[in-house]
């Protein structure tokens, strides 16, 4: 694969924290907007973004360039990614936050790292350690903490409630969005946001919701481009090289970011719930973060298209024309046995 600019942690990472301040910023916005226009202009706010960095990137003058290109296969994972990840889940937010402090919501966000993880063992039967699975338990626990209210029926909020829902569609998302991530990230994130955002405007306008003013507009387009679209982009990137458990893992780190100015923002009180909270999930990032995987494998014969580069340990073939530095093409891999430490990038999607 490519040589990241960053490490796949550093894209997760810094993934994990645009996307986490958009949650108390966006709940300055939805007392204004509709939570459903709210979502339509932060996605067409990421197409706009995507539209003007594939520009760049076709450019050839970009390091964003030499990415493969989206194929017809790959449509029924992005329509997943764009119905699950692009209009259910932030509705289901969006509406939340009208009903649950930004700090909660902001911490609830972690059980998305769980919802990817146990979607990816189950379904796509990504590697899970034990560590892993204590670190799940942890985070749960913490959610149940953060949303335990006694005075509510049957003692759950219903706020929190929805914003766990949303975190179970966006590990559907991740998951989704995990067996295209050796594509053009930028067209993906383009594409999801345009589509997106365009389902969630007619919606709105069915449900009758009046437009802002174009202020308004414009500051939730810049807060979806830069936390949404450009997050997007370097999760995928990170999904490439880490597989969704653990890009997931990483991405834990979001909410605490997001807890963190919310608290600094509407000065909401750090009662002991939520520090109890804070701790459980914080304690359960680190045990997904710390997670290790080595034992040796065979590689079954594979053709695909990603981005790549000339000498590495995978990608030893030869090329009919001239190829040189970054470029993507379609190539095959022959079956090989070998022990080194991985993790389940697009080169080690082995069955546990």
């Amino acid at each position: 694969m490519v040589k990241p600019v960053w490490s796949p942690i550093g894209y997760a990472l810094l993934a994990a924290t645009l996307f986490g301040i958009s949650t108390p910023l966006s709940k300055i916005l939805v007392g204004d907007i509709s939570p459903v226009l709210l979502v339509s202009f932060l996605y067409l706010g990421t197409a706009a973004g995507m539209f003007l960095l594939g520009a760049i990137a076709r450019s050839g003058q970009s390091p964003l360039s030499g990415e493969a290109r989206l194929r017809r296969q790959d449509t029924p994972w992005l329509l997943v990614a764009i119905l699950a990840g692009g209009v259910i889940a932030p509705v289901l937010l969006m509406t939340s936050l009208e009903v649950t402090p930004a700090g909660t919501a902001s911490l609830l966000l972690n059980f998305e790292g769980v919802a990817t993880t146990v979607i990816a063992f189950l379904i796509f039967r990504e590697s899970v350690g034990p560590r892993i699975w204590i670190a799940l338990g942890t985070v749960t626990l913490g959610s149940i903490v953060l949303s335990w209210n006694p005075s509510a029926a049957f003692g759950i909020s219903i706020g929190a409630v929805g914003v766990l829902l949303a975190c179970f569609f966006w590990g559907v998302d991740n998951n989704a969005s995990r067996n295209i991530s050796g594509k053009d990230p930028i067209a993906i994130a383009g594409v999801k946001g345009f589509f997106a955002g365009s389902l969630a405007l007619v919606l709105a306008m069915l449900g009758g919701a009046a437009l802002p003013g174009i202020s308004l507009i414009l500051a939730a387009m810049l807060l979806g481009f830069l936390c949404y679209g450009v997050s997007m982009v370097l999760f995928i990137r990170a999904l490439r090289d880490l597989g969704a458990a653990r890009t997931g893992a990483y991405y834990s780190v979001a909410p605490f970011i997001g807890a963190a100015l919310s608290f600094l923002i509407f000065r909401e009180t750090l009662d002991p719930q939520i520090v109890i909270a804070f701790g459980l999930m914080l304690l359960g990032t680190v045990f997904l973060a710390t997670e290790k995987h080595m034992h040796r494998h065979h590689h079954v014969p594979i053709e695909h298209e990603h981005i790549h580069h000339h000498p590495e340990e995978h990608h030893v073939h030869g090329h009919d024309g001239e190829f040189s530095g970054d470029h993507s093409h379609a190539h095959r891999h022959e079956p090989i046995d070998h022990e080194h430490p991985h993790t389940p990038d697009i080169h080690h999607r082995h069955e546990r």
